[in-house]
């Protein structure tokens, strides 16, 4: 009985083109590809600076390894830290111009156990509508009350904060929406806190290393500082490496070492990770001309596309969404776009909003202009001769 309902399940994924394919590469991350003996072009990873494969940072892994071992052995708290976490902490705070920095195993964990941390039972969370899962799990995991207000919505936000009477409040947003390619409007998202007397916690995902000068992340594009701001950082994107990292005032760093549940009851990264890491925070500083030549590729692709019944979202970031409504559409073109290879995943409901299926162009500084005029070419080809 339980098997057939499973695959009943199951069986209505297909109906309705939502079931997920997992590729396996043959390669490295990066642009080029080779998956079950086929070579493609990938336009999917959120390797923004193209340091994924990078040698330097392989040089710096195997010596990691060579000094510390490939694994902790224990919890941070128990024995499972290292002086190299400690070296890595103390650069990521300073790198982002925090007092204190806590280094976790993924940037989930580090949502997912910093929002308990600071709210629960009695509290309140207010959350745009779009934030990534991880931020929304969180939330349900603090048994805080929870306010999700229209994306972006600034007016929406001040009137629900205004409402609350909650002792505790907590802001919750993403920087870069990963799904769509937008900024959050920081600065002002920043004086709403502190005029509710609410924390501020930003998901900086996809704009550290990309965003703000030397790659240092949306908040210091926007000239955001603020005690009362809780910033997460995640390193297996630009810095093509691993982990994540919450940063801020060094007694709210003391407080979710003390009770964010996935870093007190997990066992620690390898120390080996914290190595390649400081190596990456090196390339990133170092990196404006990586971000310059992203920054020509996307005007590029958004130069190049002609769409009519599809819609190029208005993004500035690597993250370029084409919004083709149908599921099965967009599993389609997907499809017609791995024929001819080019590898863009087909993003649908429940990552996005039903009716809002699309591609998910993910630009990289190690993409040629070739590649992207070819990947533009084919889209505008198949947008004119449905698939």
């Amino acid at each position: 009985m339980l098997r057939d309902l499973l695959a009943a399940d199951l069986a209505d994924l297909d109906a309705r083109a939502l079931r997920r394919v997992r590729r396996s590469l043959d390669t490295p991350c990066g642009p080029r590809a080779r998956v079950d003996g086929r070579a493609l072009t990938a336009f999917c990873s959120n390797d923004y600076l193209g340091l994924a494969a990078e040698p330097t940072l392989g040089a710096a892994l195997e010596a990691g390894v060579a000094r510390w071992g490939t694994g902790s052995g224990a919890s941070h708290l128990v024995s499972g830290h290292y002086a190299v976490h400690d070296a890595l902490e103390a650069r990521l705070a300073a790198f982002v111009g925090a007092e204190r920095a806590l280094y976790f195993s993924t940037g989930y964990m580090a949502n997912a156990g910093t929002i308990p941390a600071l709210v629960g039972r009695g509290d309140a969370i207010f959350a745009d509508r779009l934030n990534h899962a991880s931020l929304i799990d969180g939330a349900l995991l603090s048994r805080a009350g929870i306010s999700r207000y229209p994306h972006g919505d600034l007016a929406a936000l001040e009137r629900q904060l205004a409402a609350s009477e909650a002792k505790r409040k907590l802001i919750v947003t993403d920087t870069v929406f990963s799904m769509d390619g937008d900024v959050a409007p920081l600065a002002e998202m920043q004086a709403l806190a502190e005029r509710f007397d609410a924390w501020l916690m930003v998901d900086d995902a996809h704009g550290f290393g990309v965003l703000g000068p030397q790659g240092r992340g949306a908040l210091a594009e926007a000239g955001v500082a603020s005690w009362r701001i809780v910033y997460v950082g995640t390193l297996g994107k630009a810095a093509g490496v691993s982990g994540a990292f919450v940063a801020g005032a060094a007694d709210v760093v003391e407080w979710l070492m003390q009770k964010a549940r996935t870093y007190v009851f997990t066992t620690g990264a390898p120390p080996a990770l914290a190595a390649a890491l400081l190596a990456s925070l090196d390339l990133i500083e170092a990196g404006d001309a990586h971000r310059a030549r992203l920054a020509h590729l996307i005007e590029l692709l958004r130069n190049e596309l002609r769409l009519d019944r599809w819609r190029l979202m208005p993004s500035r970031t690597p993250i370029q969404p084409i919004v083709i409504g149908d599921n099965a559409e967009a599993v389609a073109v997907a499809r017609a776009l791995w024929n001819e290879g080019l590898w863009v995943p087909a993003i649908r409901p429940p990552t996005v909003p039903p009716g809002t299926a699309r591609l998910r162009v993910s630009l990289s500084a190690a993409h040629t202009e070739e590649e992207v005029r070819r990947l533009a070419c084919a889209l505008n080809a198949l947008e004119a001769r449905p698939v």
